[in-house]
């Protein structure tokens, strides 16, 4: 209970700032991220501060949103909800700051893996491409910017004005 309260203190401190509000990834987080994209593609990618490929991959994303306004991304970075400023500041950094943005908020971040995928290990970066029917395809490490834009363009079911 009292993990509980902090963390939701923790989490509220940078909304009151104006920073980037980073929703607590607890068990059944997942659902939630899938429900409210019902019959919508999205990516779902995994990141930490501490993660070079992940600010790689922040940088190609950051580039395809401006490409495809459409696309949706949500982030949940695998550190705790203390290092908030700095996970802020990151995604200010790359331009994400409206991207819809989590922070695992559990003791046992192999739980929360778990409830997100039991083949997963833990590895980083971590990304799960969800079609618009929710079948999902995982991918750990560097992404592939063709193969990414040819499923975005698949995805959104066009190209967009250059």
């Amino acid at each position: 209970m009292l993990l509980t309260v902090a963390t939701s203190l923790v989490l509220l401190a940078p909304a009151a700032s104006g920073a980037q509000e980073l929703k607590p990834f607890a068990p059944g987080s997942l659902k939630e991220i899938q429900a409210a994209r019902a019959g919508r593609p999205f990516v779902l990618a995994f990141w930490s501060l501490t993660c070079t490929y992940c600010h790689e991959e922040f940088a190609l994303f950051s580039a395809l949103r401006k490409k495809y306004p459409a696309l949706d991304i949500v982030l949940v970075a695998t550190d705790t909800p203390a290092e908030s400023e700095a996970l802020s500041d990151t995604l200010r950094h790359y331009g994400l700051e409206g991207v819809e943005s989590w922070v695992f908020a559990d003791e046992f971040a192999e739980r929360l893996r778990y409830d997100v995928d039991p083949k997963w290990g833990g590895e980083l970066p971590r990304t799960y491409f969800y079609a618009s029917d929710h079948g999902r395809r995982a991918q750990s490490g560097r992404l592939d910017r063709e193969r990414l834009e040819a499923w975005i363009k698949q995805q959104l079911g066009k190209v967009p004005p250059r």
